[in-house]
Parts: C-alpha cells; sequence; structure tokens
C-alpha cells in the first residue's frame, strides 16, 4: 500500500476542494491508504469523504492572519510540527500556505506532490511566502507540480521563469452523481417560466468578478425587465452583494441562493450559466454546467479553451472584460437561436468529462512517482 497525504488548507465549498473529494473517494483504496489533512477544521465537503479516507485537521478553526502567523515559521519546523506520520507521497492539493509546508518535509524518502488550481500571477503565488527567494526554494523542493490546465502552467512559467517536472492533470468530477442529483426537484425556488434565468456558482470573493457581473445584468434589466439572476455561493462579499441588489432595486431580478449541497438541480433549471471570473484554474462550476446539460458563457481565464474550444465550439467564451461580458450576454439574449446551439453542444461536451479517466492519470502519476 502507498501512502499518500493530501493538505489542504480545508474542505469548504469551494472547487477545489470539492475535486479533492470526488478524487480520493474514486482512487483504488487497495493500492493506495489516503490521508486528507486540512489546516482548519471547516468545511461542508468534509461530510462526503469515503470511510475508507482517514481525516486530519491542525486547527479546530480558522482565525485571522493565520497566512502571516504561519510565515513566522520555517517550513521544515511547520512540516515537523504537523505532519506527524512518514508518507510515501505528500501532495499539497492548494497553492498557498499548505504548499510551504509540505516542502518542510525533511525525509527524502517522501516525493512531493504541489497541485495548482488557478491562474496566479507572481505576487498571488508568493503571498504564502516571506518572499520569492523562499518560494523559489521551496518550489525546488517538488518532485513534480500538477496543473489542473495548460493555460494554469503556462501562466505559472511565464510569473516565476520556473520549469521543472510540471503536468496537466484534469479535475475529477462525478458524472454520473452529478446528472442524477440534477434531476431532483427545487423545493424553496421557482424558476419564472417567462423570464430568462441565468445562474452564477461560485465563493462570493473578488476572484469571481461578482463586482462586474452585477452592474452589467442592472443594465440588461433596465433594457429587458424579463431577466433574473441566481447567485449560488457563500463568502465575504454576501453583504457587499446584497446591499447592491437592494441599491439598486433588483429585488425582483435577482436571488441569493447561498450555499447548497445540491447545486446541480439549480444550474440545470437555468436557461445560461454565467461565469464571470477575473481568474481560474480548470472551472468545477462551468464544468458542471456542461454535464447538465446548461449553455455556458465565461471570461477568457484559465482552463476555458480547453473546455468549450478555442473557436467557441462548446460555449461562449469573450474577453476577460466588462464590455466584452456584456456584449456577449446581449448577444444570447437577442438570438434564442444562439442559445439552443449551445445547449446542444453542452450536452456533446458531456461525454469529454469521464470519472474513471481522470483518477487513472493521478494513480498512474503517483505510482510513477513511487517507483522512482
Amino acid at each position: 500500500m502507498i501512502k499518500v497525504l493530501f493538505l489542504i488548507p480545508n474542505l469548504a465549498g469551494g472547487g477545489a476542494e470539492r475535486v479533492l473529494v470526488n478524487l480520493v473517494n474514486n482512487m483504488d483504496s487497495n493500492q493506495f491508504d489516503i490521508t486528507v489533512q486540512t489546516l482548519f477544521d471547516v468545511g461542508n465537503n468534509k461530510q462526503y469523504l469515503n470511510s475508507n479516507i482517514k481525516y486530519k485537521y491542525i486547527f479546530k478553526k480558522s482565525f485571522r492572519g493565520n497566512i502571516h502567523f504561519l510565515k513566522l515559521f520555517s517550513p521544515k519546523y511547520l512540516a515537523r510540527k504537523f505532519i506527524k506520520e512518514e508518507y510515501d507521497i505528500a501532495i499539497s492539493y492548494l497553492e498557498g500556505p499548505t504548499t510551504r509546508i509540505v516542502s518542510g518535509i525533511q525525509n527524502s524518502a517522501t516525493k512531493k506532490v504541489n497541485w495548482v488550481h488557478t491562474e496566479l500571477t507572481k505576487k498571488q503565488l508568493t503571498r504564502s511566502y516571506r518572499n520569492f527567494k523562499e518560494f523559489a526554494k521551496s518550489y525546488k523542493k517538488y518532485d513534480t507540480s500538477v496543473f489542473v490546465s495548460r493555460t494554469g502552467k503556462d501562466a505559472f512559467e511565464k510569473a516565476t521563469h520556473l520549469s521543472r517536472n510540471h503536468v496537466v492533470k484534469y479535475n475529477t468530477v462525478e458524472v454520473d452523481q452529478i446528472k442524477e442529483k440534477s434531476l431532483e426537484d427545487i423545493a424553496n425556488v421557482e424558476y419564472n417560466g417567462n423570464k430568462f434565468n441565468l445562474i452564477t456558482v461560485g465563493r462570493l470573493i473578488e476572484l469571481k468578478g461578482y463586482d462586474r457581473l452585477l452592474p452589467i445584468f442592472n443594465d440588461l434589466v433596465s433594457e429587458n425587465k424579463e431577466l433574473h439572476l441566481y447567485i449560488l455561493g457563500e463568502g465575504h462579499l454576501e453583504q457587499k452583494i446584497d446591499k447592491y441588489i437592494k441599491e439598486n432595486n433588483l429585488d425582483d431580478n435577482v436571488t441569493m441562493l447561498g450555499y447548497k449541497d445540491n447545486p446541480y438541480k439549480y444550474v440545470k433549471q437555468a436557461d445560461l450559466f454565467v461565469c464571470s471570473s477575473y481568474a481560474e484554474g480548470f472551472s468545477t462550476a462551468v464544468t458542471e454546467s456542461l454535464l447538465v446539460g446548461t449553455p455556458v458563457i465565461t471570461t477568457r481565464v484559465s482552463g476555458m479553451e480547453e473546455m468549450l474550444g478555442s473557436n467557441n465550439e462548446y460555449g461562449l467564451i469573450v474577453d476577460n472584460e466588462e464590455e466584452a461580458l456584456y456584449e456577449g450576454l446581449k448577444t444570447i439574449l437577442n438570438d434564442k437561436k444562439i442559445l439552443d446551439y449551445y445547449k446542444k453542444k453542452a450536452e456533446e461536451r458531456a461525454s469529454f468529462f469521464d470519472t474513471e479517466k481522470t483518477v487513472k492519470e493521478v494513480e498512474k502519476l503517483l505510482l510513477e512517482l513511487y517507483n522512482q
């Protein structure tokens, strides 16, 4: 049995956290003895870990300034303090403080892997480190760096000028489970069939671009009142978004759904999925939208061309700016043929995402590392 540690900040409602649960639940338990360890014992996704997956945490709750607090200590000290067992493979599954911690493991027999889930600038990549020099030193301790999209990999290499054993492995999604759950009834929300219903799913944070999506939507409503936007997710921008809705009299046109264990049934019933992000890795939410057959419009961020095609074959990709997203939405709203086309193409693209295939790719990578 190969002992594998996955270290991640928490198992909250984000895409990377959900993907990790999907991955470990589907890995071969006869080959891999898996432990998932979090910095903080918080998050809705913890409940979905299979019983054979060991779970540990370091701190019971998150605390303000934790990134800066952890920087007071060396990676070597943190690894010794927090990682008590010996593992054949140790994986930091999210860019940030866990990458710094895993790099401090001193056992030369332990293979180290870091996973990068988004397209980051040099400043963002080094936020959890004292400086770029420390970041580069830690990075060189890793045997492999995994990226969830080609564009994410390219962005990393361009920002850091570092390139060492980089590979791309696509996210694992529970295809059959998502499709099954998308058919469940919606009890607490009634979609208005006389309106065009848009939906967006993601944490309520700056990176997701709600600060531009809401003004765009507000303009579209002023031109066409028969629109409704559903926002599914939770985060620290909730009050700010709610304030904007009230100040602009959008209460009848925007519904904040909060976090949902089953977002798929809401996405399936919508007419269009909107991704307004400034940056992504390989968007889980967009993947899930395609799986349930809901057309997608998205800004041009990491992973989208791999999902939707370089020529907008399976969804509409617009430039990563407010005006382009506004014009793209307006085009779809004014032409039902375009919407019908992308609905059909979304259903076709669903076959691209295969749970078993993505899991086997990761297992192969880990077996090769172990046998080196």
